[in-house]
């Protein structure tokens, strides 16, 4: 009887353990840069998000004829809602005498 020899053909195991170690080094450079955007998008959502109190401090002055005296007013008043006293990045909303809007960092 003859024997047939298959052509069989796949991958090996340092093939396999390479391909492995190719993904493993570049999750290891991309999950760094990942963490660093995300802390860079809740700084600019902060940003916008005090851009919009501040209009709706503006919207008060013209209704109300001053400034607010603080931010729990503007709550009070129907200005703000009561979870918008902070910033999605969890700095705390507060407004100055001048009616200005200032975020603290936490």
């Amino acid at each position: 009887m003859k024997k047939c020899l298959k052509n069989e053909k796949g991958f090996t195991l340092i093939e396999m353990m390479i391909v492995l170690l190719v993904i493993t080094v570049l999750l290891f450079i991309a999950i760094p840069n990942v963490a660093k955007q995300s802390q860079n998008i809740n700084a600019k959502g902060c940003d916008a998000f005090a851009h919009m109190v501040q209009g709706q401090v503006q919207a008060y002055r013209i209704d109300n004829k001053k400034s607010p005296d603080s931010i729990e007013t503007m709550v009070t008043d129907g200005y703000l809602r009561e979870d918008e006293t902070k910033c999605p990045g969890g700095g705390d909303i507060t407004i100055d005498a001048e009616g200005e809007v200032l975020v603290s960092e936490t």
